[in-house]
């Protein structure tokens, strides 16, 4: 016999041996290799449970009782919560290139649950140097959630001007909406009839290019339309202005965050003749030195 048949006869008398030692002993349980368990985060407790605090298997039998689940337990979370947050976005100088610095500031905050909150809005400023003058505005809006990341909002809002000439103020209602779009610009555009009757609309939008996880650059747009004149606001029908910013922050907490940048401002159309015939300024620069708070 050659080699070739001795070698098939021994792999044969191989293969019925081990067929006979199978069927003596029964079938053997192969444990999962410890790779595997690692992974699965899975680790086995005695008389075959699952240690607390682990992922359960999905082949977990049926003779599993609602008695093995911890008894400490959260209880389930509720939506209808109260919240309040406060976030003031602009807290700065602006050093003007030409007229007296200002002091400005832009906040706004809510109280309310997810669906349903109380906004109050402000924004304006005051002149540091000269004589005194400057601006307010505040709004006080109903907001309900209409879709992911954006709120319907309706409410009133209430003007204010003070300076060398008389005082100046006036209430508006207000219809608009604020969100994300497509979730990373933050839009906030409104529509506003004074008690007058008269209808204008703006719009801004900001939004964050992160240059490091602390280090951010925010550019930033504001325009405003008007559908009648009010000469005594010096607002012209048509485009009223252009409001570009550029600030750049760091965010030692995300909840405070000094930053420097550029901000220029322009009257545009009927309002920018108005404001020249008033001897006001068309154009503006300023260099602006702040921070943000969140609360």
């Amino acid at each position: 016999m050659d080699r070739r048949a001795c070698f098939a006869v021994i792999l044969c008398l191989v293969s019925v041996l081990s067929g006979c030692a199978s069927s003596l002993h029964g079938p053997q349980h192969v444990p999962p290799p410890q790779e595997h368990v690692a992974r699965s985060g899975v680790t086995q407790a005695p008389e075959g449970r699952i240690q607390e605090g682990t992922t359960a298997p999905l082949d977990v039998s049926d003779s599993a009782r609602s008695s093995d689940m911890p008894s400490d337990w959260p209880a389930p979370v509720h939506d209808a919560q109260r919240f309040t947050f406060l976030r003031a976005e602009q807290l700065e100088y602006r050093l003007r290139d030409d007229g007296p610095d200002v002091a400005r500031w832009e906040a706004q905050g809510w109280h309310g649950t997810d669906y349903h909150k109380l906004w109050v809005k402000s924004e304006g400023e005051q002149s540091l140097e000269g004589p005194s003058e400057g601006d307010v505005e505040v709004q006080a809006l109903y907001s309900q959630l209409i879709a992911p990341f954006w709120d319907f909002q309706v409410g009133a809002r209430y003007d204010r001007r003070w300076g060398p000439g008389p005082n100046r103020d006036r209430w508006f209602g207000v219809v608009g909406v604020q969100g994300f779009a497509p979730y990373e610009f933050e839009m906030e555009p409104a529509l506003f009839v004074s008690e007058e009757g008269d209808v204008s609309a703006r719009l801004t939008a900001s939004t964050d290019f992160l240059i490091t996880q602390r280090l951010i650059l925010q550019p930033r747009f504001e325009t405003e339309v008007a559908i009648q004149e009010v000469r005594e606001f010096q607002v012209g029908q048509g485009g009223n202005y252009i409001d570009l910013g550029l600030r750049l922050r760091y965010e030692f907490k995300r909840e405070f965050a000094p930053y420097v940048g550029v901000n220029w401002i322009r009257s545009i159309g009927e309002t920018e003749d108005l404001v020249r015939s008033e001897g006001g300024q068309v154009s503006d620069v300023a260099l602006v030195v702040g921070f943000s708070l969140w609360y």
